[in-house]
């Protein structure tokens, strides 16, 4: 009787789970390490060692998905940023019709993100900063991407205007961590509205110029 051939596949699979699953679950095991030890530790304090410690892997693992540890870092922004992100962007979907609707709306599930998760909150504003050329490039590609959003649902006196997209994310950015740096206080619906009326006030439609008086005689 001939043995049956070992499907390549099956054999390389363990307990049902591709390697190219694994693979991804180690990747996400070092994603959240990441994240839990540059926001406890600040990530200039952070090693390639002690995020695999607190994954629970071995550095040959680390090298398998991150060049580096800045590839991590800015991996580990985007992760935080956009599912923060993915939230603003509902709640600008869900609120009323109206801009301050909508923006108070975005607002509050942004403050409320950043007080749920206090170590992705320091890696998405604190860690980030100053890192490196290709750090600040993902960090300036997030503030568009919000910038942008925001604009479309509560700002369309922004709309089209990336500088002033940039400012009124960059503000409300400052009130963020001035706001953690007091303990999350005052409270949410505070801290809410005090960002809502700077929003308002920069997005609010520029004043029409009158044209200059004739000098001819």
């Amino acid at each position: 009787m001939t043995p049956a051939t070992p499907d390549p596949q099956r054999a390389r699979a363990y307990r049902g789970v591709s390697p190219e699953e694994r693979r991804a679950q180690r990747r996400s095991k070092l994603i959240a390490a990441a994240i839990a030890v540059y926001g406890e530790r600040g990530y200039r304090q952070a090693t390639v060692k002690a995020v695999c410690e607190a994954a629970g892997l071995t550095e040959r693992y680390f090298y398998e998905s991150f060049e580096n540890s800045e590839d991590l870092l800015i991996t580990s922004y985007n992760a935080v940023t956009y599912q923060v992100f993915g939230e603003i962007a509902a709640a600008g979907q869900a609120a009323g019709k109206t801009r301050g609707d909508k923006g108070r709306a975005m607002l509050k599930a942004y403050f409320a993100a950043l007080q749920r998760d206090p170590l992705s909150a320091r890696v998405f504003l604190v860690e980030i900063r100053g890192v490196s050329r290709a750090v600040d490039k993902a960090f300036d590609a997030s503030l568009r991407a919000i910038g942008q959003e925001v604009a479309r649902y509560a700002a369309p006196g922004a709309a089209g205007d990336e500088l002033l997209q940039a400012g009124i994310v960059g503000g409300v950015m400052h009130i963020a961590l001035r706001w953690i740096e007091q303990g999350y206080q005052p409270s949410l619906d505070s801290v809410t509205e005090t960002a809502l009326r700077l929003g308002m006030v920069l997005a609010a439609p520029a004043p029409r110029r009158k044209p200059a008086a004739s000098t001819a005689g």
